[in-house]
């Protein structure tokens, strides 16, 4: 609870005035002083903090526009580069096109070849193997005649009980092919 006396009571209960600060008597020197201590720290701020703060924003904005820079030829570069991969990527797959034309054609004309070889060896086989067929057949009919006169006397033979006269069956066969 507050004393009868109020504020002043309190001062003079406590040894002394009021806050120095709220005293009226003072207010002339502490302008004074707050003047004093604003310039002071104005200009302080502007010869020493602000250049070094403007010199940071500086540094800053030169750092940044260089790294932007930095950035904008590494994105062209990194374009060219791309655009350089795309052409060479295109031309890798016309040239394995080209090079698998190739070896198609190179395997087709190897096949055309083998398949001629191999069809010219059977030709050649097969009229070899005519030839001899047709060797065999005459050899085969030469001795038919051969085992028909035989067998022509000895039927002859067999039935009339004599031989046929030399020659005559011969001359038998020759008209009957003739005819």
């Amino acid at each position: 609870m507050a004393s009868p006396t109020g504020a002043a009571g309190e001062a003079a209960a406590y040894g002394g005035s009021a806050f120095p600060p709220f005293e009226t008597s003072t207010f002339p020197s502490q302008l004074l002083w707050l003047a004093i201590a604003f310039g002071l720290l104005y200009y302080v701020m502007n010869r020493v903090i602000v250049p070094r703060f403007h010199g940071i924003v500086e540094t800053r904005e030169v750092t940044v526009s260089r790294d932007l820079d930095a950035a904008a030829t590494a994105k062209r570069d990194a374009e060219a580069a791309g655009t350089a991969y795309d052409e060479a990527l295109a031309s890798a797959k016309a040239n394995a096109q080209a090079i698998a034309s190739k070896t198609r054609d190179a395997m087709q004309a190897e096949a055309d070849a083998k398949r001629r070889a191999l069809e010219d060896d059977l030709a050649e086989r097969l009229a070899a193997a005519e030839a001899q067929i047709a060797a065999r057949k005459a050899e085969a009919m030469s001795n038919v005649r051969t085992i028909a006169e035989e067998t022509a006397e000895a039927i002859v033979e067999r039935i009339t009980g004599r031989a046929p006269a030399p020659g005559t069956v011969s001359a038998a066969l020759d008209r009957r092919a003739a005819g």
